[in-house]
Parts: C-alpha cells; sequence; structure tokens
C-alpha cells in the first residue's frame, strides 16, 4: 500500500514556521525581511509565478519588492537594476524570474546577484559549496524535495537514488543532495544506454524530465519512493507529472502528487532561503 507525501500540508505547516521567523527578525532587527523579484517581459506563465510568490511574502511576513521591465529592456538596464539590489540593505533577496527574452544574457545577469541574496540557489558558489556538502542556499525544488522525504523519516543513507533528469536548477543539485545525504546515486538523461534497467534499481526515484506520463509502472520495482518533479499537460489538457501516477502508484512505497506535491515546496523552499538570507546577512 503505498503512501501520498503531501506537499501542500507540508508547505502550510512549514510557512507557519518560516512566519514565526520572519517576525522573530523584524523584532530583532527593527525591519522587515525583504524579497526583490525582477520579471523582464510579459511571459503569462512567468506572470503567474511572480504573483504566486509574491502573495506567499505576504502570507510569511517578509516584504516584497516587485521590478517590471519591459520585453525590450536592455542588457544594461537589467544588470543596473540588479547591481542597485545587490547594493540595497533592506534587500535580502533577489530573483531574477527565468526565462528571461532571449536578447538577455542570462549568465551574465545572475552573476551580479551577491552569494548571500542568491536565493534561488542557482549561482556557481553555492553550487560549488553544495558540491563540497557546505552551508549554502540550495535551489528551491531540490531543496523542497529533501523536506518532503525528511517529513515521512525517510532514510536515504545506504539506499540507491536515481534522478531522471541533470538540469541545472533541477536534476544536478538533486543529485548532490542525495549524495551529501549517504545516498548512491546515478543521474540518467536522454544519453542514457538503459533507462529503464537504471530506473528498475532504485530504491528512490526523483522525475524531472518534463514529459508527461513519461516514467511508466514497468520502470518502477516494488516499494519504490517515486518523487514527481514535473507539471506538464496530458492529451486532455489535465494537469500530470513525470510519471504515469496511476499506473505507478501501487508499486510504490511513497509517492508525490500531482498537483500537490513538490509544487507548493518551491515557493515555500524559496521563503525558507529568504529567511534564512536574512538572518545570515545580520548574523541574528
Amino acid at each position: 500500500m503505498y503512501e501520498i507525501i503531501d506537499g501542500k500540508k507540508l508547505s502550510a505547516k512549514l510557512r507557519a514556521e518560516i512566519a514565526e521567523k520572519a517576525n522573530k527578525f523584524k523584532e530583532k532587527s527593527g525591519r522587515q525581511i525583504g524579497l526583490a523579484v525582477v520579471l523582464v517581459g510579459e511571459d503569462p506563465a512567468s506572470q503567474v509565478y511572480v504573483r504566486n510568490k509574491i502573495k506567499a511574502c505576504g502570507e510569511v511576513g517578509i516584504k516584497s519588492y516587485a521590478y517590471y521591465l519591459p520585453e525590450n529592456a536592455g542588457q544594461g538596464d537589467v544588470e543596473e537594476l540588479i547591481r542597485g539590489l545587490a547594493e540595497d540593505c533592506s534587500v535580502d533577496g533577489i530573483l531574477v524570474q527565468l526565462p528571461l527574452p532571449k536578447h538577455l544574457h542570462a549568465d551574465e545577469i545572475l552573476k551580479l546577484i551577491p552569494v548571500e541574496k542568491d536565493v534561488d540557489g542557482f549561482s556557481g558558489q553555492n553550487i560549488g559549496k553544495l558540491a563540497m556538502n557546505e552551508d549554502c542556499l540550495v535551489a528551491c525544488t531540490p531543496n523542497g524535495v529533501m523536506k518532503m522525504l525528511e517529513s515521512k523519516n525517510i532514510q536515504i543513507r545506504g539506499k540507491k537514488a536515481v534522478v531522471v533528469g541533470r538540469s541545472d536548477i533541477v536534476g544536478k543539485p538533486m543529485a548532490m543532495l542525495l549524495l551529501n545525504a549517504d545516498a548512491t546515486v546515478t543521474v540518467c538523461h536522454s544519453k542514457t544506454a538503459d533507462l529503464k534497467k537504471e530506473c528498475l534499481e532504485a530504491d528512490i526515484l526523483v522525475a524531472a524530465v518534463g514529459k508527461a506520463k513519461f516514467i511508466t509502472a514497468d520502470m518502477i520495482k516494488e516499494g519504490a519512493i517515486v518523487v514527481d518533479v514535473g507539471m506538464n499537460r496530458d492529451e486532455n489538457g489535465k494537469l500530470c507529472g513525470d510519471v504515469d501516477f496511476e499506473n505507478v502508484k501501487d508499486k510504490c512505497s511513497y509517492i508525490t502528487p500531482v498537483p500537490g506535491g513538490v509544487g507548493p515546496m518551491t515557493i515555500t523552499m524559496l521563503m525558507y532561503n529568504t529567511c534564512a538570507a536574512a538572518f545570515g546577512r545580520e548574523k541574528i
């Protein structure tokens, strides 16, 4: 019998804890924790994500600063804004909503975010610290996955973990977090010779490929823990993950649903990182 790892329920619990910490910070420092969110252009999905992040800030007592730049904003305009936010003492975290318009060089813009304000955990410095198992701001989605496993007291040490997907945002940091937790980790991708074989060996399988119902029941071993990071639409336009949930669930010990699984945790972990960044900067 499988058990659902409810990301929505866990997210609510963590947000209540973050709100308490944010209030404590305000009492000790005399100001609110501040998060700056930068959106360039009018991509509909990005607008929804930004609105959700601003809403979450309000829920936990973090002050949000939203900056909306037009689609045709120049590289220099965006860089000038980031430099200003980097020096602004009221801003504890800076988030540049991706993807940026194609004419902009995202790497050059993200490099301008100070490591201590990099609440997305995307900077080379934070990724390097993660690789060396040092304290750092960790990418929100994989960090949320670890919190979900922790919430069920799932033993990671000694387990065989397979991460399907090698993106800089999810796959790579996910693999490093699992490795740091003493799992034996395999990262699979489009060039993996026998993906089914690799997946069948997984005690913990994390699917992050961006393909609807890509992971099927014949790829899952009995009793596996399956974490679905995907957010897709199926042939009927219904929201679904990378895992064929209905056919996979009965082979699992634990599984995350879509929606209501990893998704709610991502923005919650952004709030978590922003709170951690503020306490770190103020040495509280």
